[in-house]
């Protein structure tokens, strides 16, 4: 949260978030789940980053996301996470 300001916009599939507190309680249920990241790729210059991870979580064992962000003054001011719903809601249904 130290790299996140305070009025950050993120446009995320569940929809957009505005604020640090919003943005907090939105990572904060998915880093109770996160065993583990791994980057596959990012490019980027002093304003903008394009990242591309597999992520392990507790219920999904690989979930592939990717992020586009915006930086000013060493603050993430905007960002873009784009990842796939569908894993985690087939490890909600029930198994027969």
């Amino acid at each position: 949260m130290t790299h996140i300001a305070d009025d950050i916009i993120c446009d995320a599939p569940a929809g957009r978030l505005e604020g640090a507190p919003a943005y907090r309680a939105f990572m904060a249920g998915f880093v109770a789940i996160l065993k583990s990241t791994t980057v596959l790729a990012a490019f980027g210059n002093d304003t903008t980053a394009l990242i591309m991870y597999d992520t392990s979580t507790h219920p999904v064992p690989s979930a592939p996301g990717a992020e586009l962000v915006t930086v000013l003054h060493d603050r993430i001011t905007y960002s873009r996470f784009l990842f796939d719903r569908l894993p985690f809601a087939q490890a909600r249904q029930p198994t027969t």
